[in-house]
Parts: C-alpha cells; sequence; structure tokens
C-alpha cells in the first residue's frame, strides 16, 4: 500500500491546533477531539482511495484492514471481525463518549443500527441489545479511539531509506487509475433489465422463492452499490474470488440466496452489473451456470421472452 508516510508522520505528532490548522487549509471538518480530527484526517489525507464505508469495511480483506489499522495507529490484531468493529468504531466515534456508561441514554431504535453495524445479532428487547454492544466495546477496550502512545511522541522514526522508499511509493500510486468510477450507479435501464431477468419464470416456482427473488429486487440498487464497492477495492477485476466474496457479503447481511435458484439468478445479474459498470471480467465457469454474458445480450434476450409472454 503506498502512502504518504511523511505526512503521516506529521499527522501522528501534531497536537489538537496543528490537525486543525490542517484541516482548515484542506478544507476538511476540524470539529471533534484531537483523535477524532486526527482519524479523520488520515482517513481523507493517506486512506483517500480506500472505500471506508461500513460496506466498504466489509468489502477488505483480513490481512489488509490489519495494514489500515496499524495506519491509524490503533491495535490491529484479533479476528476478522474483530478488525471491522474496531475500525468501524475508530471511524465514527469519539471513545471519550462512546461508553458503556453512556449506552444507557440510547433508544432502543439506536442500539438497533449499533448491533446492525457491529455485526451483533438484532433480536430481543433493549436491554438485550444495550449488552451486545456494551460486550463489544468492553472487548474492545482501549484498542481504538487513540493512537499508540509511542506514535504520538515519536511518530515513524524514519529514515533516508524509508524516505526513499516512501518517495517511490506515492510516485507510483499518483500513476494508478483512478477506481471512483465504479461506484457510480448503473443507468436505471440496467437495474430494470436486472429484475427482468431475476423474475423470468418466477410463477413456476413455489411461495418461498417467489418472495426471496422478489426481496432481492427491491433490493436492486444495494446490489450495484455493494457490486462497485467490491470493484473500487479489488482495482476493477471480477473473477471468481470477487464473486465469493460478494456471496459472502450478501450471506452475511442476510441476502435470501440459499435456494439454488435464487442464488443462480443473484450470481448472473451481478456478473452482468459488474460488466456493465467496466468491470475487467476474468471468465471462470461457475458450477451449475452458464458463462456470464453481455449485458447487450442479456438485455436482448430478457425483452425476446418477455415479449413472448
Amino acid at each position: 500500500m503506498g502512502i504518504d508516510l511523511i505526512l503521516l508522520d506529521s499527522l501522528y505528532k501534531k497536537r489538537l491546533t496543528g490537525l486543525r490548522d490542517f484541516a482548515e487549509n484542506r478544507e476538511i471538518s476540524k470539529n471533534g477531539s484531537v483523535e477524532v480530527l486526527r482519524a479523520r484526517l488520515i482517513k481523507n489525507e493517506i486512506l483517500g482511495l480506500c472505500d471506508l464505508s461500513w460496506d466498504g469495511i466489509q468489502a477488505i480483506s483480513h490481512k489488509e484492514i490489519g495494514e489500515i489499522l496499524k495506519i491509524f495507529g490503533i491495535k490491529s490484531s484479533g479476528s476478522h471481525k474483530e478488525r471491522r468493529q474496531r475500525l468501524w468504531l475508530h471511524l465514527n466515534f469519539d471513545s471519550r463518549r462512546m461508553t458503556i456508561e453512556r449506552l444507557v441514554e440510547l433508544d432502543r431504535e439506536t442500539l438497533y443500527d449499533l448491533c446492525q453495524k457491529l455485526e451483533m445479532p438484532l433480536t430481543g428487547t433493549r436491554a438485550v441489545l444495550m449488552g451486545r454492544v456494551a460486550g463489544v466495546l468492553t472487548n474492545h477496550l482501549n484498542g481504538w479511539g487513540k493512537i499508540k502512545r509511542n506514535l504520538n511522541r515519536n511518530g515513524l522514526k524514519l529514515d533516508n531509506d524509508n524516505l526513499l522508499l516512501n518517495e517511490i511509493l506515492v510516485s507510483q500510486a499518483g500513476k494508478e487509475k483512478n477506481y471512483e468510477d465504479f461506484i457510480i450507479p448503473v443507468p436505471i435501464a440496467t437495474l430494470e433489465d436486472a429484475k427482468d431477468l431475476l423474475k423470468i419464470g418466477i410463477d413456476k416456482e413455489d411461495e418461498k422463492i417467489k418472495n426471496d427473488i422478489k426481496l432481492i429486487i427491491s433490493r436492486i440498487e444495494d446490489l450495484d452499490r455493494l457490486i462497485g464497492t467490491i470493484l473500487k477495492q479489488y482495482m476493477g477485476k471480477w473473477s471468481q474470488k470477487e464473486r465469493d466474496l460478494l456471496i459472502r457479503l450478501a450471506t452475511r447481511t442476510e441476502w435470501p440466496i440459499e435456494e439454488k435458484i435464487v442464488k443462480k439468478r443473484f450470481i448472473a445479474v451481478s456478473n452482468d452489473i459488474a460488466e456493465a459498470k467496466g468491470a475487467s471480467m476474468i471468465e471462470i465457469s461457475i458450477a451449475g451456470s452458464k458463462p456470464s454474458i453481455s449485458t447487450e445480450k442479456t438485455i436482448e434476450r430478457i425483452r425476446s421472452k418477455i415479449n413472448n409472454f
């Protein structure tokens, strides 16, 4: 990961006044405590090309998220889920305010949202939800919200070799392709065609499959965003690896794709959306399904079948 080590070193060592001045010069919000502002500046100025939204964090690999946590200067060990939780907390809350004691002030809806973002079960009373959030906060006590003391005091201790390597990496990073375009939603017509592909022949299926497909259709814009996030994270590549990641993320976020026919259609539509976004398609046959075909041919096939109804 090519990052500006000199700038990062500076952000580690700056006090609140210095961070506010820097934020003002970069036209970035300077609100918040010293650590909240430091995290915001590292996110924007050091990791600006990384999608660190909740969906983006879900798509980051175990190893990569550990590297990102190190860049933020906080604890980087733990399971994949623990790393996701810690990064999300660090980017969205002030550790001095997000405490177990203050959870009693939150209503059930807020606690429900917190459980959802922290990947905890969503059932139960307000007290049960509060207990789950409290458990996560206890597990991550002193692991987020404040950079390690030695970084704040001494920075990165850069030597000449580090500086030369940093100059090369930053220069190379500046020449990389901009993958922001993958986040742009595909045209409405493409999503409508995806919906049509999902529901072809749906009347012949049982009620569960019908309901599962209808739910996917209602969330087609979410699928578009999720695919865009994966494409951005993996530099526009769409292969079996990225498809498998999509399936894992969809399962984790309760998309109804357990049934074989539903999953098959979900993958086919995802392939077409990825291609419509301009992904580099790496064809790998999926068991029990035909290879992905171009979006244009898909549209023609859909329209032909619809006209026959």
